[in-house]
């Protein structure tokens, strides 16, 4: 996997998996663009990785927004020439609450990121990645994609509606040279599982934190889904749940 002067943007990069991918495609020589609604935080990042020598950029973004992703896809390919891997991440889970107790407007702005924000990645990455021949595309998924779980109706919602926004994708632009992927990486600790931790609903919440793997386990799962070895997952859903998964990419097994 050479990865030198491959053109790379993530969404969600200020913490987390997009921060833990954006340090690690950076080291391995690719040209990084990291996205996030929190600017301070992406530049913070993105300078430090500078200053150790890699070619990373910070472009504050919204990708509930579709002229703030437009803006975000143009800038990497003005800079570059190219687009090499769209890594779909940023995403919401917080507020959990069940149905009768949710707040339709917070509801709403999960749709908006989770949802919105991939398809807009997807409408602005892929003309780019048609016309120079070729691309990977990975949207960050969950196994909330196919599971319903008490307090998560908006995650389990948008998750789902993802995976089938890979699965169209893939069916569109495959024969186009793109490689449209999800990626399902289970419990990771981040930030996030500390947001389910402190609702105290469904099962999730009681793991103990031993039990969530590092996020720099996802992003050398990303790395992985670029090559020909993750082709027969193309328009679904690929794992890191099982010691299958685990194995291919290279990780220990549970």
């Amino acid at each position: 996997m050479d990865f030198k002067d491959k053109v790379i943007v993530i969404t969600g990069a200020s913490r987390g998996i997009g921060e833990a991918t954006a340090r690690y495609f950076a080291f391995i020589g690719a040209h990084v663009f990291l996205a996030a609604t929190n600017a301070d935080r992406i530049g913070e990042i993105a300078a430090d990785l500078e200053d150790q020598g890699a070619s990373a950029h910070a472009v504050a973004c919204d990708v509930s927004d579709p002229a703030q992703v437009l803006t975000l896809i143009s800038t990497a390919t003005d800079r570059t020439g190219r687009l090499d891997l769209l890594v779909n991440n940023a995403g919401l889970i917080d507020p959990i609450a069940r149905l009768a107790d949710s707040e339709p407007l917070e509801w709403g702005r999960t749709v908006d990121v989770n949802l919105k924000g991939v398809y807009h990645g997807l409408r602005y990455a892929i003309p780019v990645m048609v016309a120079q021949g070729g691309g990977t595309i990975v949207n960050i998924s969950s196994g909330a994609a196919t599971s319903a779980l008490e307090g998560w109706s908006h995650y389990c919602a948008t998750k789902a509606a993802v995976l089938s926004l890979t699965r169209v994708a893939d069916r569109e632009y495959r024969n186009k040279g793109l490689r449209v992927i999800g990626l399902s990486p289970g419990t990771v600790a981040t930030r996030m599982q500390e947001q389910i931790r402190a609702s105290g609903i469904n099962p999730v919440s009681q793991l103990d934190w031993s039990a969530h793997i590092p996020a720099e386990w996802v992003a050398k799962a990303i790395a992985w889904l670029t090559t020909e070895g993750a082709d027969p997952h193309l328009g679904s859903d690929f794992s890191l749940k099982s010691n299958e998964g685990r194995r291919a990419v290279g990780l220990p097994e549970a």
